[in-house]
């Protein structure tokens, strides 16, 4: 069965490019180590029309914010354990452009899983 990291972070609206520009060149370095998928999604229909707790709540949005939900898909955990271990070991991880300098989006905020995929249609 595959495997997946998920992400669910507050993107403050004012630095939607500059995550978008980050998102595309760290995807760009999952899928070369390996990883099968790389999505970045954002929020397009915030209020939960069925019940429970709409994303933007969950993740603590404040105004001027949106919800980003972020997944990347591997073969197996030990695939993803691999492929991180490579990730870490790239020079994008130290890129001058990032280094030192702020996330387009509050890392504090942020919450993240590894998960077995439990169902695969």
């Amino acid at each position: 069965m595959s495997y997946v990291d998920g992400f669910i972070l507050p993107v403050p609206k004012k630095s939607l490019a500059a995550y978008r520009k980050l998102a595309r060149e760290a995807g760009k370095v999952w899928r070369k180590h390996g990883a099968l998928d790389y999505r970045e999604c954002l929020v397009d229909d915030p209020e939960n029309h069925w019940g429970g707790i709409p994303f933007l709540k969950l993740a603590g949005a404040k105004p001027g914010e949106t919800m980003a939900f972020s997944f990347i898909v591997y073969k197996s955990r030990a695939h993803r354990d691999k492929v991180n271990a490579k990730v870490m070991k790239d020079p994008f991880m130290n890129d001058p452009k990032y280094k030192d300098k702020p996330m387009p989006f509050d890392v504090k905020r942020m919450a993240y899983g590894g998960f077995k995929v439990f169902v695969d249609v």
